[in-house]
């Protein structure tokens, strides 16, 4: 280094030539654009498991009380049993019954060994004493049984019947359940924009969050009306168990309806229904309870296939007697029914059409459980017992009033966010969305409907 004569230093300029001197355009400014792919992949398909109750024929109707009550006619002939056998003295048959009005010369058989019986006696209490129809030696009857109540023989001269049966109607009620749901977003969010097209050029990701939430709102809005249960505690008197707010009715969904008054078939294998066997006890236990001729079939995608194969199992072996019209979807065509997949078939005179459920199907909803495999509704009209409307065997109900429904109710409150200014928000940088319904499902004669269990 040297001094000038005007005070200078003059320097001897030194270049490096190592690479940590020189930087590349892009790691300035990141020329090159990422590769987004701006579409959403569905991971798991539709994942909609709504419209049960829609396809098997449910109607939706307004109501304004606190629950829906209906009337549902009682069996006209009832069958008596008894718990235990007194003891036969002389020919004499004494059983202990329920208290039951019986008519002396009443006529009654014996429902394991069809022995006919005549009472000898008539009483309102809880013993019935019977003699043979034909006045032959009794043979001692079960320690627990059935009578069947046939008729009644009088001898001439004698007087009326002194008691008779009621008719009965069952009142049946349940209440509206009240389902919420809310979604929030913060006007920062509200107001980024993401990669993902959500469709028609949105790219704002709160709108596909808040879809993703209505939807699950309606999942769970139709669970609660298929497994929902009433409050049996509702006085809040203290029981063992954890009291309930006292205030909370409950509201019985369509497999707890089915389960307490409906046929429900499980058996210790894994395919409760997979034999003509099994189809035929259900079909008389059908026969039993005055069932419609067809059915809507929702089963799990084990459940389904297990039919198939028990139907096609039938054609391999030529039994297709009793099957006449399993192939009418197809054209009567039995290979295109094979190939496709069973839809509808016909066996004792009932049609069942099947299908699958997609809530059964999903392992993290009711496909983690074995509980519920599938259900069977009578696609028909019960009459009402009181007024003789006839409705369909589901019903849904919500509540409403002048206008004002109850049914789907949806709604924003926010502090300015997105243009909202309620004052449920206010102050708040957030808008809030909000889900309410408040709805009652009605089962109609329940004991024609089924349920499968595992």
């Amino acid at each position: 280094m040297a001094t000038t004569a005007q005070g200078h230093t003059n320097v001897n300029p030194a270049f490096r030539t190592t690479a940590e001197t020189y930087a590349a355009l892009n790691d300035l400014i990141g020329t090159n654009k990422e590769l987004v792919m701006e579409n959403l992949v569905e991971t798991y398909g539709d994942q909609g498991i709504t419209g049960f109750l829609k396809m098997t024929g449910a109607i939706t109707s307004g109501g304004s009380a606190d629950q829906v009550e209906w009337f549902e006619a009682s069996r006209r002939h009832k069958t008596i049993a008894w718990s235990a056998l007194v003891g036969v003295t002389n020919d004499v048959v004494s059983l202990t019954i329920a208290a039951t009005p019986i008519n002396k010369y009443d006529v009654f058989m014996d429902a394991a060994t069809g022995t006919r019986y005549i009472a000898n006696a008539s009483s309102t209490g809880t013993t019935v004493t019977l003699v043979p129809l034909d006045n032959n030696t009794v043979t001692n009857p079960a320690g627990t049984g059935e009578l069947i109540l046939l008729g009644n023989m009088y001898p001439q001269g004698s007087d009326q019947p002194s008691y008779f049966v009621e008719s009965e109607v069952e009142r049946k009620k349940n209440p509206f359940a009240i389902v919420k749901g809310r979604h929030q977003v913060t006007g920062s969010q509200a107001t980024n924009i993401g990669w993902v097209n959500l469709g028609g050029g949105e790219y704002r990701w709160f709108m596909y969050a808040e879809g993703e939430a209505r939807k699950r709102f309606e999942d769970q809005r139709e669970m609660i009306m298929l497994f929902g249960e009433q409050n049996n505690n509702a006085t809040g008197t203290a029981n063992a168990a954890a009291d309930l707010d006292p205030n909370l009715a409950g509201s019985d969904g369509y497999v707890t309806a089915v389960a307490a008054g409906g046929i429900t078939i499980s058996n210790a294998n894994a395919n409760p229904l997979d034999s003509f066997a099994e189809f035929d006890d259900l079909i008389m236990e059908l026969d039993k309870q005055g069932a419609p001729s067809e059915y809507a079939m929702y089963l799990n995608r084990k459940q389904d296939l297990a039919i198939d194969d028990m139907l096609a199992s039938g054609i391999a072996t030529s039994v297709t007697a009793g099957l006449p019209g399993q192939f009418g979807a197809f054209n009567n065509d039995a290979d295109m029914a094979v190939k496709l997949g069973f839809k509808s078939f016909t066996r004792g005179g009932y049609t069942f059409h099947k299908h699958d459920w997609k809530l059964l199907n999903d392992p993290t909803l009711l496909g983690a459980s074995n509980y519920l495999q599938g259900a069977m509704v009578p696609l028909t009209t019960v009459a009402d017992a009181r007024t003789g409307i006839k409705a369909p065997a589901l019903s849904m109900y919500y509540k409403e009033a002048n206008g004002y429904s109850r049914e789907m109710e949806h709604w924003v409150t926010g502090g300015g966010v997105l243009g909202h200014t309620n004052n449920g928000d206010a102050g708040k940088d957030v808008a809030t969305f909000h889900y309410r319904s408040e709805i009652a499902l009605v089962t109609r004669a329940a004991n024609q409907h089924v349920i499968i269990t595992g």
